[in-house]
């Protein structure tokens, strides 16, 4: 990301009008209760688990962190539709990274879904990934195209890095694209506890940002209220 001018701040806070109106009218999670998703076996430690094993696929397939987060968004959207069960966690989780996979990749980048039966070791066939696939998005209406917590990360990011790029000075990131990265594994690492589920993917980048920000910068409150005001957050006097 590089500093950018007026222009491209407006062009920044567009984004940000329109990915908090994505998310506001796709959000939806599933809710713990009694040590397991409601209606379902799946504990916090197989939710983990299988967050975590879409990761290392992602990694795996060299995938970008869009599409790990739109992975995760997706199953949690439809954990929250569905009483799935743990036994079909992996086919869940899988066929969630390829429909991710096919709206944030290259083609060539893809892997076929035979390809990805095999190296993902998920005791799944093709037929069941693409079937799997089928009722994913029969359960989310076919409405892929939202705001992940990552998205909020690189708007909210970006915009800093315009108002306020000597922030970076004091950091041993100093390049905005390997301080993103930075922000983008704890991010990450975040979206893996089932803690954090209740709360939309803004609210956590906001925390990143916020937390980072105290770290590097005296100022960090004023820089924070802007952010705050322009995620349409309330901020107390």
């Amino acid at each position: 990301m590089k500093c950018t001018g007026p222009s491209e701040s407006h062009k920044l806070a567009l984004a940000l009008e329109y990915a908090l109106a994505r998310e506001a009218k796709v959000w939806k999670v599933p809710v713990f209760h009694d040590f397991t998703l409601k209606g379902t076996d799946i504990s916090p430690f197989y939710y983990e688990k299988a967050i975590l094993w879409i990761r290392e696929l992602s990694s795996l397939f060299q995938f970008c962190s869009e599409t790990f987060a739109l992975a995760i968004n997706f199953l949690n959207r439809l954990l929250a539709s569905v009483k799935a069960q743990s036994k079909y966690l992996r086919c869940i989780a899988i066929a969630c990274l390829v429909l991710a996979a096919k709206i944030n990749e290259e083609d060539e980048i893809i892997p076929s879904v035979k390809k990805l039966a095999v190296q993902s070791g998920c005791k799944c066939s093709p037929a069941e990934i693409v079937r799997m696939e089928r009722i994913i998005l029969d359960k989310l209406h076919w409405d892929l195209y939202t705001a992940t917590s990552m998205d909020f990360l690189n708007i909210f990011h970006a915009m800093v890095m315009s108002k306020w790029p000597h922030l970076l000075n004091g950091v041993p990131q100093r390049n905005p694209s390997r301080h993103v990265a930075f922000l983008t594994k704890q991010l990450q690492h975040c979206m893996a506890g089932h803690q954090v589920l209740q709360f939309k993917g803004s609210t956590l980048a906001l925390v990143i940002i916020t937390l980072e920000l105290e770290r590097v910068t005296p100022d960090w409150f004023s820089v924070i209220t802007d952010l705050l005001k322009k995620a349409q957050v309330l901020v107390l006097p």
